[in-house]
């Protein structure tokens, strides 16, 4: 009853003048903002609860007084094993390790193979996304077919089948043991789970294009995380790079993309949307490399943040009963089954080349390989669909990889700038 008025006092400030998007025609009940309510409640139902029993723990000094059967869960959960590192109060100082003997080909080779993953895993993603999310599923001649659309149901399947794959893997090999408290990864588990929902949950509004302008943003935003996150100091040159990346893309997208079908049409609903994707997703990056200050890989870093990812969003559609009428539009679309597979193991492949990246090279350097496969994704779509790619979108790419360049000369100058410095001095931390 409280998010009704809500919900209709909203319904105007859609962009006036434009057709409503398909997905709107249907029912209130689908509308976003109702929907992100429900899940919201759903995941409150798990947060509160848990909250309360930390701070019961805390409060009763439990690892002194606890005795029961259930004490090492208890202490894996609440207290973790071990502290952070001789540096956890100094916000500033990196959380990966970079050994200053590895060679500068050993890194180049890090960061294509990084890059190379990512761009498969997520290229591969997008594809298939904008297939689930805006096309029917069982049309014939005399009958439409229907649409996909609980957006949480997906968020679901891929992060089942990571959790599967990471526990599998630290199952199978040599972990370092494990010291951070297990609730901490729930920060970024919620952050992330409502940033893919809103990226997901956007397509019904937006153009895909749109979109992926938006993701060719996301270098600033991150950057200002990492400052409110994790205190990271960045140099002027950092900055300069990162604007010119998201204006090149912008450039290359904008031009690539002048035609607008009227379902896809940009609405103030997609735009909002879009910024909680960018707000959500910006956190998450920032909060999972602060979570490298305690000795653990990636794949633990994977494995931890998706038993979270799986239990809020399992008990939320559970609760909403939206469980079982997936599984039966599975049952029903065996294409869709495929799809939602393909996206799960692109998800969760992708995952780990983002942990991975993220520990050797910081949010900032993921979020410039991942602005790159913006640029990669329309051109993918140019290779498919038969788009022209413009002289403004061509110039786009010319300053996307100029400001690549400036960016790696300005960090071998910056490198060989610190080491001629006095052993007193310390040279401004970056990412």
């Amino acid at each position: 009853r409280f998010c009704i008025p809500l919900l209709l006092a909203s319904l105007p400030t859609m962009a006036t003048g434009e057709e409503i998007a398909p997905a709107l025609q249907d029912s209130w009940g689908d509308f976003w903002l109702f929907r992100f309510f429900v899940n919201a409640a759903g995941y409150a139902s798990i947060v509160v609860p848990g909250f309360l029993l930390i701070q019961y723990f805390k409060r009763r000094n439990y690892l002194e007084t606890g005795r029961s059967i259930c004490f090492p869960v208890i202490k894996s959960c609440v207290f973790g094993s071990e502290v952070k590192s001789v540096h956890q109060d100094d916000g500033s100082l990196p959380p990966r390790a970079e050994p200053s003997e590895s060679s500068t080909a050993r890194q180049v080779f890090k960061l294509l193979f990084c890059a190379a993953g990512l761009q498969a895993s997520y290229l591969t993603w997008g594809v298939l996304q904008e297939r689930v999310m805006t096309r029917t599923y069982g049309a014939t001649e005399t009958d439409p077919g229907e649409k996909f659309k609980d957006s949480q149901f997906l968020v679901f399947m891929n992060r089942i089948l990571a959790f599967t794959v990471a526990g599998l893997y630290c199952a199978l090999t040599k972990q370092p043991r494990h010291g951070a408290p297990m609730y901490k990864y729930s920060f970024a588990s919620l952050s992330n789970i409502l940033s893919s929902w809103c990226q997901y949950e956007a397509l019904k509004y937006i153009s895909f294009p749109t979109q992926v302008l938006a993701k060719a943003s996301k270098v600033i935003p991150v950057m200002m995380m990492g400052k409110l996150v994790s205190r990271k100091s960045y140099e002027y040159w950092e900055y300069l790079t990162a604007a010119l990346i998201s204006v090149g893309v912008s450039m290359f997208l904008l031009s690539s993309a002048p035609n607008r079908t009227v379902s896809t049409v940009t609405t103030f609903s997609g735009i909002v949307l879009l910024a909680g994707y960018i707000i959500f997703d910006s956190f998450t990056s920032n909060w999972q490399d602060a979570l490298f200050t305690y000795k653990m890989s990636p794949v633990q870093m994977m494995f931890g943040v998706n038993v979270f990812s799986c239990l809020f969003t399992v008990g939320s559609l559970v609760e909403q009963g939206a469980l079982l009428e997936s599984l039966r539009f599975m049952a029903r679309h065996s294409e869709f089954t495929a799809h939602a597979v393909l996206l799960s193991v692109c998800s969760a492949c992708g995952q780990l080349f983002i942990f991975y990246t993220i520990n050797q090279f910081g949010a900032a350097v993921f979020t410039i390989i991942m602005t790159l496969r913006q640029a990669f994704a329309i051109l993918l779509s140019c290779l498919i669909y038969g788009h022209t790619v413009t002289v403004v979108g061509g110039l786009g790419i010319a300053v996307v990889f100029m400001a690549l360049f400036l960016r790696v000369y300005a960090r071998s100058r910056m490198k060989k700038r610190s080491k001629k410095l006095p052993p007193g001095e310390t040279p401004v931390q970056k990412v």
